[in-house]
């Protein structure tokens, strides 16, 4: 995460970016602070979540008259135009008269009075081509929150460092294992890592230190958590809780709950496969040992040899969270080798059968998985 920004000497400021929580926090401190320092009664705080442009205008005038009306009480003035939607490039931030008002507006505050009074603007993405950015950022400071993405291989290190900062501010500690634990669950979705943290402090009370057990016990996981619940069962050659798991994600399927698919689980299990025998093989090489020490594995990655493995990032596991390829050594050595290639020549066997045949998807899925995991299957 980026180092905590510095105070605006500026009369404007712009607050932005798709991290919606820490854009959130970080203008509702800032508008704080700043009426603190002026004084006063009369601050204003126009919504500008606005879902076309008749209301993005009614909005801007709000502002425009807001900037203008001088306050009743004396001291100064603190304008929030709070979550503003149409500074980016959607269909109302393209309309020719939200357009025009915005570089108008533009055009007067570059000639604006700042005596007394300041302007936060705050919103998510916006295009920085545009001439009412250009204006802000010209009359005063620009503070851009990016979200954390998948596609960063470093997310779960900036995860895990906020959660622990966070923590830290609570007066907590937490386990390497149950500070990773807790990221894998969340995801790279800061707004809820804020949440289930908060939540963990409560739930061990006075004491101090938090172990994995908590973070098991009380932390909701996100769908892409809920989602690696299969592929663990499968790891964990667990045939009852493995069919279980199927038998909820096909009920999820069939109430077009989050857009599942038969073909995505099984994609998902193929994944998993993958990975087991990556991590087989990185065994056998020597690079990782399974010593079950969470600190000394994310080392020992750190040292396999980058040209060993794909180049594509969908399937080379270093691109993956390292507490989930942790999690994923000790179920890697529950199969042989033969077992784990026999499971992906299975599974992609029943791929074929889900595009190409007629038969029950889920019969063809809990055949499968059975086959996989029965050793008395394997060893035939």
């Amino acid at each position: 995460m980026p180092p905590a920004p510095a105070q605006p000497t500026a009369p404007v400021a712009l607050i932005c970016g798709d991290e919606d929580f820490a854009v959130k926090q970080r203008a509702r401190q800032l508008h704080d602070k700043w009426c603190a320092e002026v004084g006063g009664m009369d601050h204003d705080l126009i919504d500008a979540a606005v879902g076309n442009s008749g209301d993005a205008l009614k909005a801007l005038g709000k502002l425009r008259e807001a900037l203008q009306t001088l306050p009743f009480f004396g001291g100064g003035k603190v304008v929030w135009f709070k979550d503003c939607s149409f500074l980016g490039d959607d269909r109302t931030s393209g309309s020719s008269a939200v357009t025009e008002a915005l570089a108008e507006l533009a055009a007067e505050l570059k000639a604006f009075r700042w005596d007394g009074v300041r302007l936060l603007v705050s919103a998510g993405k916006v295009d920085k081509r545009k001439t009412f950015y250009k204006t802000l950022e010209k009359l005063g400071s620009v503070e851009t929150f990016a979200a954390l993405s998948l596609d960063d291989r470093n997310w779960a290190d900036q995860a895990e460092d906020l959660a622990y900062k966070k923590l830290k501010a609570l007066k907590k500690e937490i386990s390497s294992e149950a500070l990773a634990q807790l990221v894998a669950s969340v995801g790279p979705h800061t707004g809820q890592l804020h949440s289930e943290v908060e939540k963990l402090a409560a739930y061990v009370g006075p004491r101090v230190d938090i172990e994995l057990a908590d973070v098991t016990a009380i932390v909701t996981r996100n769908k892409q958590a809920r989602a690696f619940a299969l592929a663990d069962a499968l790891g964990d050659r667990n045939l009852p809780v493995l069919l279980k798991t199927l038998d909820e994600e096909l009920w999820e399927i069939r109430l077009g709950v989050d857009k599942k698919s038969e073909i995505g689980l099984l994609y998902g299990l193929i994944s998993k496969v993958r990975v087991m025998i990556f991590l087989q093989e990185m065994l056998k090489a020597g690079w990782l040992k399974a010593d079950g020490d969470y600190n000394r594995f994310k080392a020992q990655l750190e040292r396999v040899p980058a040209d060993a493995l794909p180049e594509d990032r969908r399937i080379n596991p270093l691109t993956m969270n390292p507490y989930v390829l942790f999690r994923a050594l000790p179920q890697a050595k529950r199969y042989t080798s033969a077992e784990l290639i026999r499971a992906m020549d299975l599974l992609l066997q029943c791929n074929l059968k889900l595009v190409t045949s007629q038969l029950d998807e889920s019969l063809v899925l809990q055949q499968t998985l059975t086959q996989i995991v029965r050793r008395e299957e394997a060893a035939k």
